[in-house]
């Protein structure tokens, strides 16, 4: 495949299709779409998006599907299907990336592979738009759904956490209070799950798009929650908080502006020319 580079700002962003021999173009005007007829199986299963200066962001390819949502704490229980595939990132949001694109590093445990923190909700949607602004091809990012982030972090599980119900394992896929030593630690050195997304399980929580709303009771399709609201859903549970937190289906939320240490994001990106 050709190679295509778009340059603003003295950013170069690059898309690298990880395992196809090749780079993914992400020029405009549609080059580079997947062929629309071979679906989702046809897509990479892995890209980077290179930001210069040796800043990569990677992304795994989540397929559709079905999965039942919440648990006896977050209910009630039903099925929601996700129907179109998407990137999420790989990794939290670092503070190397959100520096490379928002020319400041707001986090009090400073590193830089460690997740960015002390970032509001708004603080992500301006970061989101931005990195759009600089890739400038047919992608766009955003923050996943509160559907799309469970679903995610469950990988095809319906246990308390992705590789079971029991706490036990919890110290080898994430950081949480009984291992954090009281800090974040750098993305990546835990075991992911089985679909390749690391610390999924704490470290910092993850703002979702979604504003916090009530689950309802027939199956969903794409849900995105109401169109307005006071606060909005985090997933995750983070360095801080005890074992039951950061369990596939724990819900907490905060107003938009909220800016905490236990506080960070993992981005979604969108397919080729949707």
């Amino acid at each position: 495949m050709r190679d295509c580079c778009v340059a603003r700002a003295g950013c170069i962003l690059l898309l690298v299709c990880a395992g196809c021999g090749g780079r993914a173009v992400v020029g405009e005007r549609g080059r580079g779409k997947p062929d629309e007829r071979a679906g989702a199986a046809r897509l990479p299963k892995q890209l980077t998006l290179d930001m210069g200066d040796g800043v990569n962001m990677e992304f795994v390819l989540i397929q559709p599907g079905s999965f039942m949502m919440g648990d006896q704490d977050f209910g009630p229980v039903h099925k929601v299907t996700i129907t179109k595939p998407f990137y999420l990132g790989k990794y939290e949001v670092t503070q190397a990336q959100w520096e490379k694109v928002m020319g400041n590093n707001p986090s009090r445990f400073k590193g830089a592979k460690n997740p960015v923190e002390q970032v509001s909700w708004e603080d992500c949607q301006e970061f989101v738009k931005k990195l759009g602004e600089l890739n400038k091809a047919a992608r766009t990012f955003r923050l996943p759904t509160e559907a799309e982030w469970e679903y995610a972090c469950r990988a095809g599980s319906n246990t308390r956490y992705c590789f079971g119900d029991s706490d036990s394992s919890l110290g080898d896929y994430g950081w949480y209070s009984h291992n954090s030593a009281n800090t974040t630690h750098p993305v990546g050195q835990k075991k992911p799950n089985v679909w390749g997304l690391h610390d999924m399980h704490g470290n910092v929580w993850e703002w979702c798009q979604d504003w916090d709303d009530t689950y309802k009771t027939n199956d969903q399709k794409d849900p995105v929650g109401r169109a307005t609201g006071s606060a909005h859903v985090m997933r995750g549970g983070s360095w801080y908080f005890y074992s039951n937190t950061p369990r596939s289906a724990f819900r907490n939320q905060l107003m938009p502006g909220k800016r905490d240490s236990e506080l960070g994001l993992r981005v979604v990106m969108s397919c080729a020319g949707s």
